[in-house]
């Protein structure tokens, strides 16, 4: 299911906000609605479905704690019934919830207590990545296909269901071929923090190997280097998933 931005009124991304706390949820709502988005906003998860149903949003900020439904079914749901970028909201320090989240298809991750300020700065930046760049040329590598202006990738011919991170991973990595990446260094030049857990490089390396590997166990592709990071090798031998 798909949707242009902002094409039901105003000028901004409509962002679908999902926490059962009103506080929370009143202001997010007003820091994304006075930085110009269209702001839809549900209490739980049955609610968020039937949101996203009338009015499929360019982007979900999801409370992982949610009663009856938690956030990690509602992320399971909406990716059965299209591709929407997702943040996730979670009051825990855990780095299993945060991983857990990232493992369903979370795109980003905010913990509790959060700047306002900084999670619109996210949306911005995962909205950013979502659209089309008009002049970026399609990529080739290995059987595996990126066309940054249309967001689409493959493999052999075969549609990929990739997140925004995988995406921005996969078409960093085709860019680059044959050079070892730090985790920093991914995080800093593919997705733009300068700041963040390095297992969120981990966990979203082990999913891309998991969509673009013949066999994510013996990856040929997305190497790991010891005591650097990762490599992506086009005519690479089997190498060995941990790391």
């Amino acid at each position: 299911m798909t949707r242009e931005p902002g094409r039901d009124g105003g000028d901004g991304a409509r962002v679908l906000v999902v926490d059962d706390d009103p506080t929370v949820a009143e202001v997010v709502s007003g820091y994304l609605d006075r930085a110009g988005y269209v702001v839809d906003r549900a209490e739980d998860g049955p609610a968020a479905l039937a949101r996203a149903a009338a009015h499929w949003p360019d982007l979900v900020v999801l409370d992982l704690m949610l009663p009856g439904m938690d956030g990690l079914e509602v992320c399971r749901r909406m990716r059965g019934r299209g591709q929407v970028p997702v943040i996730m909201l979670t009051a825990r320090g855990d780095e299993d919830d945060r991983i857990l989240g990232l493992e369903v298809g979370a795109d980003d991750y905010v913990t509790k207590p959060f700047s306002p300020r900084e999670l619109v700065l996210r949306v911005e930046s995962v909205l950013r990545r979502t659209r089309p760049a008009a002049t970026a040329r399609p990529l080739h590598e290995a059987g595996l296909s990126v066309d940054p202006a249309a967001r689409r990738a493959t493999k052999n011919g075969t549609g990929l269901a990739l997140t925004v991170r995988e995406f921005d991973l996969l078409a960093f990595f085709l860019r680059n071929p044959g050079r070892a990446y730090g985790r920093e260094e991914l995080m800093r030049e593919v997705w733009g923090w300068d700041f963040g857990d390095l297992s969120t490089v981990t966990v979203h390396v082990r999913r891309l190997r998991g969509k673009v590997e013949d066999d994510p166990a013996r990856p040929r592709l997305i190497q790991t280097v010891w005591g650097v990071g990762y490599r992506f090798d086009p005519a690479g031998t089997p190498g060995n998933e941990e790391g």
